[in-house]
């Protein structure tokens, strides 16, 4: 049976790296194979001879011994407990999503534009690259990537010109987000499965990050195509509504605080989450009842001076396909763990290549092939570390950064793919090479801070 329940379990691996491929979404897959895996288990129950204890990170004892029902309560709670855990997870990623859509619905985002002053193509390629760089490390690499092209757009006509922006801007998205625990969705698992701790991830990944964005931005700011002056138009565009730039701010730092809270109270993530779309909320519904114009609510033939919650709005523009994805994909995981498959795994890797380093280098690159939310999922089932061990700080600078080398080997690069129409193989020749010189540079970086700065 544990041959077949490996089976299924690459197949469904399988069938999400080929997503674009099958033109089948990925969360089909992923809940597909979480449902079948634990059929599987819970169908042989008696056949299994070991079952793994994710609380203790350990095989439980007397297993063996068990009888059917003995076998079966344990099952379910372990079920429960991976539910819970991933819960946790969900729900965080819901209340950033709110967030986020409340800054959009107040048309938050324009304000950023406002940052852009020169026509210099080379200095808006640095400007692009820090801003991304810093928006996706407070609201996500995947948001960031969409905020940011769609200034772009705004910004620059020329359609090479756009094209290699996007490229940079996944780049150096990618990199900021590895650094923080809200930046990517591998770190925020990392976190809230207290592998890392807030200030050790920046403290570690930081500057490795910074080097990741750097360097290949340096290389490409000697290329014709960031030379001279853009011919668009830098006209600051006016915001819809008048507390677009209180909403911003409001949203942004209650999304900074919640690592702050999580370090005073000690108590999970996703509560601090919600105590700030909270307290975002509340000020959105005040706003809006205020009867202010927002482009969006027009658009869609609505009565602008109605009373529509922005809260209600926002929540309905909150992409579930993805949140299925991460509730099937870590549940799935959850099975091979629960079995002992992946500590398994992880032993006869260790066997086969004794330096961690290069393993979780080859993470690094394998993200780019394979999603990195399933590969960091199931390294935190290899891998019994301790909180703050630099094993987990270079899996999530590896698996946030090493996505970038392909266009869809991050959700960043899959969202720029299609609002740019950025052909795979232009991607592949053109930027490949300067996120990989970029990623290296970092993991050096990061090797070398660690043995001879932090002496971890």
């Amino acid at each position: 049976m544990e041959t077949i329940i490996i089976i299924v379990f690459l197949a469904g691996y399988l069938a999400i790296t080929l997503e674009h491929n099958l033109k089948i979404d990925k969360l089909i897959p992923a809940l597909a194979m979480m449902a079948i895996l634990w059929a599987l288990i819970a169908l042989d129950i008696d056949g299994f001879a070991n079952w793994f204890d994710s609380a203790k990170q350990s095989l439980v004892d007397g297993f063996a011994s068990m009888g059917h029902e003995g076998r079966m309560h344990l099952m379910e709670e372990s079920l429960l407990h991976h539910l819970g855990k991933t819960a946790e997870i969900l729900f965080f990623l819901l209340g950033a999503m709110t967030i986020v859509e409340i800054i959009d619905y107040f048309d938050g985002f324009t304000t950023i534009k406002g940052f852009i002053k020169t026509k210099e193509k080379g200095k808006l390629l640095w400007l692009f690259s820090i801003l991304a760089f810093v928006l996706s490390a407070i609201i996500d690499n995947l948001t960031a990537t969409i905020v940011l092209i769609t200034i772009l757009q705004k910004v620059i006509k020329d359609r090479e010109t756009k094209l290699w922006f996007a490229g940079m801007i996944v780049i150096t998205a990618n990199a900021g987000g590895a650094w923080s625990p809200i930046g990517d969705v591998t770190t925020t698992m990392l976190w809230i499965a207290n592998r890392v701790s807030a200030g050790q991830l920046v403290l570690h990944v930081l500057l490795p990050s910074l080097v990741c964005m750097i360097v290949p931005v340096l290389i490409a700011s000697r290329f014709k195509v960031f030379k001279g002056l853009i011919d668009g138009d830098l006209d600051s565009e006016k915001a819809k509504s008048k507390y677009s730039g209180v909403m911003l701010y409001l949203g942004l730092g209650a999304i900074l605080f919640v690592p702050i809270f999580k370090t005073v109270t000690h108590l999970p993530p996703y509560v601090g989450m919600m105590l700030s779309l909270a307290v975002v909320a509340t000020f959105a519904e005040i706003y809006s009842n205020k009867k202010f114009s927002i482009s969006s609510v027009e658009q869609e033939g609505q009565d602008s001076e109605g009373h529509h919650s922005p809260v209600h709005r926002s929540l309905s523009k909150i992409e579930l396909p993805s949140i299925l994805f991460f509730l099937g994909i870590l549940l799935a995981v959850a099975a091979m763990e629960s079995l002992g498959i992946l500590f398994n795994a992880a032993g006869a890797l260790n066997e086969a290549i004794p330096n961690t380093d290069i393993v979780v280098l080859l993470f690094g690159l394998g993200s780019a092939v394979i999603d990195n939310v399933p590969l960091v999922a199931a390294s935190m089932g290899m891998f019994s570390e301790p909180l703050d061990s630099p094993l987990w700080h270079f899996i999530a600078y590896s698996a946030g950064t090493g996505g970038s080398m392909l266009i869809i080997g991050s959700a960043a690069g899959v969202v720029a793919m299609g609002m740019e129409k950025i052909d795979f193989f232009w991607y592949f020749k053109k930027i490949a090479w300067l996120a990989f010189a970029g990623f290296i540079s970092g993991a050096i970086v990061f090797i070398l801070l660690r043995d001879f700065v932090l002496n971890v």
